[in-house]
């Protein structure tokens, strides 16, 4: 009987060897939509009966996690962001555990978790790390941890990151499935689509069992777009990679390691030395810029505002949202909003539950009696 993993590679292997154009696009969309069946199957059956895990209690205002191969140093990067006392020595897989530590900055409480570190293979199991990766799909923001000698293995991590089902720096997918009982598969778009076709989605469809649904894009969409969007359980962060260990080659090496980090797809990279605490103070702005979060202060009717312990809320947030954060009848018995800062346009200014805040704002939310 050929396992999962197998048939995964064999199915990988038949993409490989397909030549992609307009003849071939459904079926390689179909052969991909059976490789993230398959994935899902395995990490289900994975996750039932093992005896072990990690389990982490997230606090503070945001959570980051350090995702890295054994060894690139993890541990001795925490240690120094944090109160963290994770275990450090010169010989691989020396965290067997989660260990969290908390970092401040700008008044934002970050809760940074080191992971064990992964090993090739460890999306589909390996190492434990499908018990290690799925800690990560809770985060706010993945910090890939490559050694600034290896800027190449920003690749491979990656890809272990994106076949446990995790997407870095990129939005879910613009789209809607309404599934219905006959009438096939209406596929429309607000957008031209240049990339996928409709005998695509009816394919990829059939994989889950979708025969009859009216799909809406809102986005060139693609098959890769398309899966994950059906899945509907992938987790969506944003990334930062960090090269690690800077003290051990040249500036000039440093700074060649981080546009070659780049070029590969490292988006957001940043080298540093947590020996020679190089650069912790800008990797810690990095965190907090990427993290993407604002401060409200909250100010009761009548009273001052608490500047001591600000609000921490996702840019782009409305006070809808504030509402719902602080608890369920604040929605049910709002009557209006006072806001002074960057988004009001005078001290004072009522406004509603769409109003969208700006960072530093002081809020103030009347209810009903």
């Amino acid at each position: 009987m050929v396992s999962r993993d197998d048939r995964i590679k064999e199915i990988e292997e038949e993409i490989q060897k397909t030549p992609y154009n307009k003849a071939t696009q459904h079926h390689i969309g179909k052969l991909k939509a059976k490789i993230a069946q398959l994935r899902e199957a395995a990490e289900s059956a994975g996750g039932k009966g093992k005896g072990y895990g990690f389990g982490v209690r997230k606090t503070g205002d945001a959570t980051v996690v350090l995702v890295g191969y054994p060894s690139v140093g993890k541990s001795t990067l925490l240690n120094s962001l944090t109160n963290a006392e994770s275990a450090v020595a010169a010989y691989e897989f020396t965290t067997v555990t989660v260990i969290p530590g908390m970092m401040e900055y700008e008044g934002v409480k970050i809760q940074l978790l080191d992971l064990p570190g992964i090993i090739s293979g460890a999306s589909g199991g390996k190492g434990r790390g499908r018990e290690v990766l799925s800690i990560a799909r809770n985060a706010d923001l993945a910090l890939i941890n490559v050694d600034v000698r290896r800027p190449e293995h920003v690749v491979p991590l990656k890809k272990e990151v994106y076949n446990a089902g995790i997407r870095l720096d990129v939005s879910p997918p613009k789209m809607s499935l309404y599934k219905k009982m006959r009438g096939g598969v209406e596929v429309t778009s607000t957008v031209p689509l240049t990339r996928l076709n409709d005998e695509t989605v009816r394919e990829i469809l059939n994989v889950y069992g979708v025969h009859n649904a009216d799909v809406v894009f809102h986005e060139d969409m693609t098959d890769d777009r398309l899966i994950d969007g059906i899945m509907g359980n992938r987790s969506f962060m944003p990334s930062l990679t960090v090269l690690t260990k800077a003290d051990l080659v040249s500036p000039a090496e440093a700074e060649a390691a981080v546009k070659k980090a780049k070029a590969l797809g490292g988006g957001a990279v940043v080298a540093v030395s947590a020996e020679a605490e190089k650069n912790l103070d800008y990797l810690k702005k990095m965190i907090y810029e990427r993290l993407d979060v604002i401060r409200i202060y909250m100010r009761p009717q009548g009273g001052e505002a608490d500047y001591n312990e600000p609000l921490i809320i996702r840019r782009g947030s409305t006070i809808g949202d504030v509402c719902d954060r602080l608890h369920k009848d604040f929605r049910k018995k709002f009557k209006y909003a006072q806001v002074w800062g960057k988004s009001a346009k005078h001290p004072g200014q009522r406004k509603g539950f769409e109003h969208m805040l700006a960072d530093s704002d002081v809020l103030t939310i009347i209810k009903e009696l």
